[in-house]
């Protein structure tokens, strides 16, 4: 499967052959998830793989279901820029790779509006490489619905996100230009850390 269809195993059951022909077509041998366990959900981390899977309980808990999708990337530093040496990320994300399966190609949501509800013009898809930035996820998407982060000293700080919840989409911002007291002027040139696929709003 391509990764234009992520989307579509939104709903699906662990056990699904499509999930699971999924996972297989992003390894090259068999590979097993670590999976925890929540009272509201059970996640997949899928660690070499740069994936997470958001299974919900259903059923009574009988049944897992599939929803949402993490796909995590590591935006290289700017080596030019001192200040980016030293900087940690959140110790959860640096267990996982580089999502092997880009261009992730994302379809969009056709009836999006403005802030004043007025139809955007955006293409169908956006195609997600490893070195998009905020800027270009922004031209497309047109400004976020939800957004936040980017507070506090950059070596402490969560870096800055941005969610389009009528396309079911948020982005996590990485390295330096995402953090720290202007995050939100330098963030249009940071790279993407983890893209969440959720069912979008209606």
């Amino acid at each position: 499967m391509s990764s234009s269809n992520v989307r579509t195993l939104l709903g699906l059951r662990p056990s699904s052959a499509a999930l699971q022909g999924y996972i297989a077509s992003l390894a090259d041998s068999v590979v097993e998830p670590e999976v925890k366990s929540y009272s509201d959900a059970v996640y997949f981390n899928y660690y070499t793989l740069g994936l997470s899977l958001l299974f919900s309980p259903q059923n009574g808990d009988a049944d897992l279901v599939l929803e949402g999708l993490d796909f995590y990337n590591v935006p290289k530093p700017a080596s030019s820029d001192p200040k980016t040496k030293g900087t940690s990320a959140r110790k959860a994300e640096l267990a996982f790779s580089t999502y092997p399966g880009t261009p992730l190609t994302l379809e969009l949501a056709a009836d999006a509006t403005d802030k004043d509800g007025k139809p955007l013009s955006r293409p169908e898809q956006l195609a997600v490489v490893a070195e998009t930035t905020g800027k270009e996820f922004v031209a497309c998407l047109g400004e976020p619905a939800r957004k936040g982060g980017g507070a506090g000293p950059s070596s402490g700080s969560i870096g800055i996100w941005c969610e389009w919840t009528r396309d079911g989409l948020m982005v996590e911002f990485g390295g330096d230009e995402a953090k720290g007291p202007q995050a939100w002027e330098r963030g249009k040139d940071a790279g993407w850390r983890v893209i969440s696929v959720f069912p979008p709003a209606l």
